[in-house]
């Protein structure tokens, strides 16, 4: 099955996006499964490289790496980069800069598409 999941929460203050890449993660590990994952809104916050989080906090950028290490595709939306000063240098290994034409693809691509 190919699952496009789109967050538009921010990494952290609320659990959605943390619950959505819980989702994206063990979808990426299953096989004959494809996971496509959208960042927009704040949520782009999620793809920025380096993040120090608390001991015993969940790291976003480990999350995203786990969907990636397991076939899984990550798109930023670049307008949403922008808006927040975020370089394509600032992004996680493996994320990229996106569109919204590359959201309509994939959107058309899946089988099934989830909202955080």
């Amino acid at each position: 099955m190919k699952t496009l999941l789109i967050l538009n929460d921010p990494p952290y203050g609320t659990e959605r996006s943390y619950n959505g890449l819980r989702l994206a993660g063990a979808l990426a590990k299953r096989d004959g499964e494809a996971v496509r994952v959208f960042l927009m809104g704040d949520a782009a916050g999620c793809a920025k490289a380096g993040q120090a989080v608390p001991r015993g906090w969940y790291n976003l950028n480990h999350m995203l790496t786990v969907v990636i290490q397991h076939g899984g595709e990550v798109g930023v939306c670049g307008s949403c980069m922008d808006a927040r000063g975020l370089k394509d240098a600032d992004l996680v290994g493996g994320t990229r800069r996106s569109s919204l034409e590359q959201l309509t693809d994939w959107t058309l691509w899946a089988d099934q598409v989830l909202t955080f």
